[in-house]
């Protein structure tokens, strides 16, 4: 199986013992051991579940790596992901990271005494500048959340490796469908699986794949220990859910693609954040390492007053968290994924009072555009924003 879409339906495989083309759901917690001297591979469901190594099979293959590992949520995975660190190293991160793991590294990594800082990685000179003698971690978002900026994974990739570094990648916006950060040289790649491999506003879930089979130990000790595990039911419905990823993000991404053009061209609209844009400042870099832009398109307003006017007058999207869904999502990262970012740092990310992230779902693309088109009218009446074409 070469192709993407038929890997998506058939990585997980049929049940052997019933034949069975969906996976059963184990809801034992505990499991009867054949003898006193010989245990089974399933003991307890906190160290291992048949449903969710049937998940965490399927995105290790898809991802290419040694060993997935299905975690409670995206914050679990990630969270996880950083206990592989000790007291006194340090942690290189992506000064426009999502809101939850900037508020882990600055609020709770620091409890266990290990360091970070944050750097514009779409710069490498600067990312190199800041690698430190005690640096271990190099963590990666690309495309950043939410102002879409991009870095050079496999450029990092080395650079971190040469300093005797480890590469995590955020890989929730592109997923396996459009981009393979293990293969460009990380060493964990993430996902929020509540986002598009889910895509069903239904569970909250987390994964994470992983290259070296001794640092796959590491990390499968520690979501033992952690015990912050993705249930049987919840494993089964995001297996289902990774089945349809392709066409769900294939349909998405051509709206989103059409949607940030004609944003662009919007006069109420002052900056379109899309990585497919030829004029965007890292699409050369996507290009080579992704093969499509994402269905995530964010914009930004003149203020807040324009943002509150937009979010107010739409009428198919839903305003709420998260992204990824088949239902078109609004999101307003200053008071939602980015909430936990102080004011000043989210400025200085491009992160304004104006700015909001569109992951578009599966309705009809005209339907979108009218309503896109009698929201943004409405702003432009308010802030009587003149017709100029950009």
């Amino acid at each position: 199986m070469t192709h993407l879409e038929t890997q998506f339906i058939h990585a997980a495989g049929v049940d052997k013992e019933t034949g069975a083309v969906n996976v059963p759901i184990h809801l034992s917690s505990t499991y009867h051991q054949p003898s006193f001297d010989e245990f089974g591979p399933f003991d307890y469901s906190r160290s291992g579940n048949p449903t969710r190594l049937k998940l965490e099979e399927t995105i290790a293959k898809l991802e290419g790596g040694t060993r997935g590992f299905a975690f409670a949520s995206g914050m679990a995975a990630i969270s996880s992901a950083f206990m592989l660190l000790s007291a006194g190293d340090h942690v290189l991160v992506s000064e426009d990271v999502y809101g939850g793991t900037y508020r882990f590294v600055t609020e709770v990594l620091t409890k266990f005494g290990i360091s970070y800082s944050f750097v514009d990685m779409t710069d490498l000179s600067e990312m190199a500048a800041a690698i430190k003698p005690n640096t271990k971690v190099v963590y990666i978002e690309t495309p950043s959340n939410p102002v879409m900026n991009i870095t050079d994974i496999e450029i990092a990739a080395k650079l971190a490796k040469a300093n005797g570094c480890l590469t995590f990648v955020d890989n929730t916006f592109m997923t396996p469908m459009y981009q393979n950060p293990l293969a460009l040289g990380a060493d964990v790649v993430l996902h929020s699986a509540t986002k598009f491999l889910s895509g069903h506003s239904d569970i909250i879930a987390g994964l994470a794949v992983v290259k070296d089979p001794e640092l796959a130990d590491s990390l499968g000790f520690i979501q033992n220990t952690f015990g912050s595990v993705l249930g049987a039911h919840d494993s089964y419905t995001l297996i289902q859910g990774i089945k349809t990823l392709g066409a769900r993000l294939k349909q998405s991404s051509a709206s989103a693609r059409v949607i940030a053009e004609y944003l662009h061209s919007h006069p109420a609209v002052e900056e379109v954040y899309y990585p497919g844009f030829t004029f965007h400042p890292g699409n050369p870099i996507h290009e080579r390492q992704a093969r499509d832009a994402g269905a995530v398109v964010s914009l930004r307003l003149k203020d807040k007053d324009a943002a509150r006017i937009f979010v107010e007058s739409l009428e198919i999207p839903v305003f709420a968290v998260s992204l990824g869904a088949v239902e078109t999502i609004l999101s307003y990262p200053a008071t939602m994924s980015h909430a936990s970012m102080p004011k000043e740092y989210r400025e200085k990310r491009g992160i304004t009072d104006g700015v909001l992230r569109l992951s578009v779902g599966l309705e009809n693309r005209d339907d979108l555009l009218e309503d896109l088109e009698q929201a943004l009218q409405k702003v432009r009446r308010a802030t009587k924003t003149p017709e100029l074409v950009k």
